[in-house]
């Protein structure tokens, strides 16, 4: 109904006498808002105070003309001007019942729009680093992407799915001498475990892989390992640590040697990482490496770019980018003393490329630490030529887990943290995902675990699965009774849904559209998520008021017609979060 309405202003401002307006009218700043109080009518829109001045005219005038350049349209009952030049629609008895009519014609494309209009968006999300298991966290953010997918693409968007692959640099290879000093002990050596390394009992089968691909051929002894090291911490620097041991790996097995290790590893998290999403219904398009970004010289033509166009300068040795210029707080480091490039000369060449592969909006979801990466990407891309609002990023707030009203600690590299297929095992993949979603992302995420396993009305995506499968159960119950749904009398008798409740399910149906276009253009998957728990509880308020297998056949029908366009509109939702449509519970 909105988009109808807007298209019929949209339509009224063309028609306009010429000279009315000082330019064409731009179909994006036309919008039509549900008003809060039946008295202004269905919805209102203040389309003419805001031409009023560009126009200059007076806003009254401007809408009263408006008004009069309207198309007839049989949703539209009346129109009227109010307060200072508020446009107020007042629909027609059977619009409603032309919705409900849609929900039926549509089926799962109910909802869907080209808001979008097709353009082409590179949206990346998780992109953990490949070192351990995915945690919680990770899963906030799996959840979060995949559903901002689903909904940018119902709504016309031209969207892919991609996993930047963080497989190069130290963290591949604290976790690679992590995995070579757990072989080393399965081997019978005895050595201390590094502070900075990877502890997780993750380790230990990659390390028995590792065993059964090279037999002993990496295998040396502890003294040769641990001769001359600096100390480790807590007397020592960790750090110093673990970079003289990463070092020492390479002397004892060699480059290539270290390296045979490192792929071992990648490829075992890797797996298991693909596996965990796939188990939790989230796919990708690509799988980015950050290894190939370099091999392909896409980092040398990035900072290249950057050079021509007298963005880097040379100090103590490194080489920096001119970041002030363009907005962020400080300059920043691309090449090392060392020459070895830093991470954020691949973030920028990343972006650079997915920009050269014609993408027009690149949207990062990003884990909350990553605050002060929007401003300094955002200015490489600004002084490689590219425009920086092309680039949005989401950050997605902490999870924390809460058993009994008790918080469950959690710590990464120490191994006290929950992983993603945990978390699954234990409520469910349907539970998991509807709970990440159920608050905004730029929140804190308290996730009850008790709640998410009760099957009580008190858990919300119990409450909402169930209103589809009560649904069922109705029609179950008209078999069972020898009765047949006339969908098509149903239908055309939908006049006689003009009880109180049926009136309020009517108009929770036909706002799902307007839930789905906000919960897309605002990337909030909670908008929708709470449109669903307030169509569910409107059904089910429904459902225990009044009777749906009743004598009177047209009554009967128009009812069941009801019902069953809310369980379309409920698994369309669902489908939508990634959540399942059970047909009984």
């Amino acid at each position: 109904m909105k988009q109808q309405l807007e298209q019929l202003l949209l339509a009224a401002l063309r028609g306009l006498p010429a000279g009315t307006l000082p330019e064409p009218p731009d179909p994006a700043a036309i919008s039509v808002e549900r008003t809060r109080d039946p008295k202004h009518g269905d919805f209102a829109t203040n389309v003419a105070l805001r031409l009023a001045k560009p126009a200059r005219r007076n806003p009254r005038e401007l809408a009263q003309a408006i008004l009069a350049a309207l198309p007839p349209n049989e949703l539209v009952a009346r129109t009227e001007v109010a307060g200072a030049g508020f446009i107020n629609f007042f629909l027609t008895a059977d619009a409603y019942s032309q919705e409900l009519a849609r929900v039926h014609a549509l089926g799962d494309r109910y909802g869907r729009s080209d808001l979008g209009k097709g353009q082409r968006v590179m949206l990346e999300f998780v992109s953990a680093n490949p070192t351990g298991p995915l945690h919680v966290g990770h899963g906030r953010q799996a959840a979060y992407g995949a559903t901002l997918a689903n909904l940018l693409n119902a709504v016309g968007y031209s969207v892919s799915r991609e996993y930047y692959i963080n497989d190069a640099g130290r963290q591949m290879d604290i976790l690679a001498v992590s995995t070579w000093l757990r072989y080393l002990e399965q081997g019978g050596e005895k050595l201390p475990f590094p502070a900075n390394g990877y502890r997780g009992d993750y380790v230990f089968p990659i390390a028995a892989q590792l065993r059964t691909k090279v037999g002993a051929e990496f295998h040396r002894p502890a003294t040769a390992v641990l001769a001359n090291l600096p100390e480790d911490a807590p007397a020592g620097d960790k750090e110093i640590y673990i970079d003289a041991l990463i070092e020492r790996a390479r002397e004892l097995i060699g480059t290539d040697g270290f390296r045979r290790v490192l792929e071992v590893a990648l490829e075992r998290m890797l797996a298991d990482i693909r596996e965990d999403l796939e188990q939790f219904g989230v796919s990708f398009d690509r799988w980015y490496s950050e290894r190939a970004l370099g091999d392909s010289g896409a980092i040398d033509r990035a900072l290249e770019r950057l050079k021509t166009q007298g963005r880097l300068y040379e100090k103590d040795g490194a080489t920096w980018f001119r970041a002030t210029q363009f907005g962020d707080e400080k300059d920043r480091v691309v090449v090392r003393e060392n020459g070895v490039k830093t991470y954020f000369a691949s973030d920028i060449a990343y972006h650079l490329e997915k920009r050269e592969r014609s993408f027009e909006r690149l949207i990062d979801v990003l884990g909350a630490d990553h605050h002060g990466y929007v401003a300094r990407v955002r200015a490489g891309l600004e002084a490689m030529g590219e425009p920086g609002d092309s680039l949005e990023v989401n950050l997605v707030q902490f999870v924390s887990l809460f058993r009994g009203g008790e918080k469950v600690p959690m710590g990464k590299r120490e191994a006290q943290f929950v992983t993603l297929r945990e978390l699954r095992d234990e409520v469910g993949n349907d539970a998991c995902r509807f709970f990440y979603l159920m608050r905004s992302h730029d929140q804190p995420l308290d996730f009850d675990l008790e709640l998410a396993k009760s099957r009580t009305n008190e858990n919300p995506v119990y409450y909402i699965q169930y209103a589809h499968a009560r649904v069922s159960s109705v029609m179950k119950m008209l078999d069972a009774r020898g009765f047949e749904f006339d969908r098509e009398e149903g239908l055309a008798n939908a006049a006689l849904l003009g009880g109180e409740h049926e009136q309020a399910v009517l108009n929770s149906l036909a706002r799902y559209p307007e839930a789905l276009e906000l919960a897309a253009t605002n990337r909030a998957p909670h908008a929708l998520v709470h449109y669903l728990r307030e169509l569910a509880n409107t059904f089910h308020t429904y459902y225990n008021a009044e009777q749906f297998i009743v004598a009177d056949p047209k009554l009967r029908n128009a009812r069941l017609a009801l019902v069953e366009a809310v369980q379309q509109v409920i698994r369309n939702g669902l489908t939508l979060l990634g959540v399942s449509s059970p047909e009984s519970m």
